[in-house]
């Protein structure tokens, strides 16, 4: 049987706690996205949380009664938290603000929040939501750290503009993203034991001091392949060139600048690692000689002699041991044709092409089609969103090495 049909059916209980900071307005969009995809939903909220958005809308929005007091009389023994803490499969903290992280952190039980994260054997994540220099803090940072420690996970915070104006660490992660993320959390182990080394982003080819080659990959498809990668249960080393991308949860990071860089840090981990998957989009030359000064503009024109960059791909795939090795193809026309003659020439496992001419997918957009091809088949992935992209990627690789030990 394919492992993607392999799936579970059982609804799984997700108990979505809000804090009281401005980001608990994206709980109702956190709420939809959730039940889309097929989980069921209760919330809790903090007191300060009401302030910002209602429980009458997340109580529609959920399908439940939107609990907030600790001691209720309407609960089973008047215990409503440790009725939530049995019922939940897992418990997202959402958005999680300085104050309430600390009294997570402290072992506190004097709300509805805290006392359920206490009582709760289900893991709980955290999404930080809060200013930026309190994301700095020190004092943030030790809590944080001291919750992952004991086992908690946590989800964010991504960076940008907020809502006190400033601009920085601190915004919690969209519903969409969380969501995925929740979606990943309870996706089969597929990969459970197995190793992963892949790369992601562009790499950037020195001209002179201040200037650079370089091309258009956001890193976004690498990056969810990552994560999508430790959620089924690898172990994943992931190489990435210059990108604005916070590292996912339970990966290691490597990064790197040049084409020359990535292969180093490849090769050194390459002997230990089951799958390869070349997804950085990597400069094919370099600057023959690179100018120690900055160059001047002395002249109408200018010409500048490049050379073959090292073939990452092909280099992996012709090593000893060899791991499974998944190959991208980034075109622009005549993609099957391509993506099938790369996939003999460089002697990969697999290649998955896309379509980057199309604005609407590939670099710097979320969502991303995939044609994936390997020695007897093949499989078109239609466009969906990136991280959701990554784990069907994932499960064909998953079919085809089950498929190998198999044929052994």
């Amino acid at each position: 049987m394919n492992q993607s049909q392999n799936k579970s059916q059982v609804t799984k209980n997700v108990l979505l706690a809000i804090g009281g900071g401005i980001a608990a307005y994206k709980s109702a969009d956190l709420i939809r996205r959730l039940k889309e995809r097929g989980f069921d939903v209760r919330v809790v909220m903090s007191q300060s949380a009401k302030e910002f958005i209602t429980p009458l809308t997340l109580q529609a929005l959920s399908g439940y009664p939107v609990a907030s007091d600790l001691l209720d009389p309407a609960a089973e023994a008047a215990m409503g938290h440790i009725e939530l803490a049995r019922w939940a499969d897992l418990v997202v903290v959402a958005p999680a603000t300085a104050n309430l992280i600390a009294r997570i952190n402290a072992g506190m039980a004097d709300e509805l929040i805290t006392t359920t994260c206490l009582a709760t054997e289900a893991p709980v994540v955290i999404c930080p939501a809060m200013n930026q220099q309190m994301y700095r803090n020190q004092a943030t940072q030790d809590n944080l750290a001291n919750l992952t420690k004991r086992g908690l996970t946590i989800w964010g915070p991504a960076s940008g503009s907020q809502a006190c104006g400033e601009v920085g660490p601190g915004r919690m992660q969209e519903p969409l993203e969380i969501a995925l993320q929740v979606e990943q959390f309870f996706a089969p182990k597929l990969l459970q034991g197995k190793s992963i080394l892949l790369t992601a982003g562009p790499t950037r080819e020195a001209i002179d001091p201040v200037r650079y080659i370089s091309n258009h990959s956001s890193g976004k498809m690498g990056f969810a392949i990552a994560a999508a990668a430790a959620a089924m249960g690898a172990d994943v080393i992931l190489v990435a060139g210059p990108v604005h991308l916070p590292t996912p949860s339970g990966v290691k990071r490597i990064d790197v600048e040049s084409t020359q860089d990535m292969l180093s840090a490849v090769m050194q981990h390459v002997d230990t690692h089951d799958i390869f998957i070349g997804c950085a989009a990597v400069a094919d030359y370099r600057i023959d000689q690179v100018a120690e000064d900055k160059i001047k503009k002395s002249a109408q024109d200018m010409q500048l002699a490049l050379v073959r960059n090292p073939d990452i791909l092909a280099t992996v795939a012709s090593h000893k041991p060899r791991p499974f090795t998944v190959g991208f193809a980034a075109e622009t026309k005549d993609v099957e044709h391509y993506a099938k003659d790369k996939l003999i020439r460089k002697k990969l496992d697999m290649i998955a092409a896309n379509d980057v001419s199309n604005p609407a997918q590939g670099f710097n957009t979320e969502q991303n089609a995939l044609k994936v091809i390997w020695a007897n088949g093949q499989q078109d992935l239609p466009t969906t969103d990136k991280q959701i992209l990554a784990g069907q990627l994932l499960t064909l690789i998953a079919d085809q090495l089950a498929l190998l030990k198999d044929d052994k």
